[in-house]
């Protein structure tokens, strides 16, 4: 058994045993009946752990060149779970079978009409990992202890389909971590317990 993974699954029970006011949520732009997606929160099982994002296409139609999460819309019949997987598999070649799954966390309403469900898995470090560049132009990986501390991020503010927008930034190596991203890893953060998590 891994230490890693018995701290995570015991700081992500804790962390979801209680009510959080105030999680991040873009339910005030979202419509009314928006579709149902998953993610991957794939943290990497190593003494200084990881987390696997990629970067969009930048000719891509929706979000070019942003960072995300591993992860798309369900399939008809799918669990989140299912999803997450599959589209981790689809995006970037990561087996399910390589994940080790711990849970789905606070779901997430988007402004452009998704619910999106994160997924947290833990998997082994140096996988092959391939980008579908159909999907993803690259993928890389950052400090966990980076994207789960929330004095990285920069509070930022835009005007977006007339009224203003909160929304957090962090980057990192060249990369800008934003948006929604963003958000599903800072609620995530509130869930985990960092000192507990990262103290051997």
């Amino acid at each position: 058994m891994s230490a890693l993974f018995d701290r995570l699954q015991r700081v992500f029970d804790d962390g979801h045993g209680v009510e959080l006011p105030d999680l991040l949520t873009d339910a005030r732009f979202a419509g009314n009946d928006p579709r149902p997606a998953a993610v991957l929160v794939a943290v990497t099982d190593r003494p200084q752990p990881g987390l696997i994002l990629t970067q969009r296409p930048h000719d891509m139609r929706d979000h070019p060149g942003q960072v995300a999460l591993p992860g798309g819309k369900l399939d008809p019949g799918e669990n989140s779970i299912e999803a997450a997987l599959r589209e981790a598999e689809e995006e970037l070649a990561l087996r399910a079978r390589d994940v080790r799954v711990v849970g789905a966390t606070d779901r997430y309403l988007t402004g452009t009409g998704f619910e999106i469900t994160p997924v947290l898995g833990m998997i082994p470090p140096d996988l092959p990992l391939r980008a579908n560049p159909a999907e993803v132009e690259s993928w890389f990986e950052v400090p966990l202890a980076t994207v789960l501390d929330p004095a990285k991020y920069d509070e930022q503010y835009a005007l977006w389909r007339g009224a203003e927008r909160r929304f957090y930034e962090l980057h990192h190596e060249g990369y800008r971590i934003w948006g929604v991203t963003a958000a599903i890893l800072l609620n995530l953060s509130r869930r985990l317990q960092l000192t507990e998590l990262f103290d051997d």
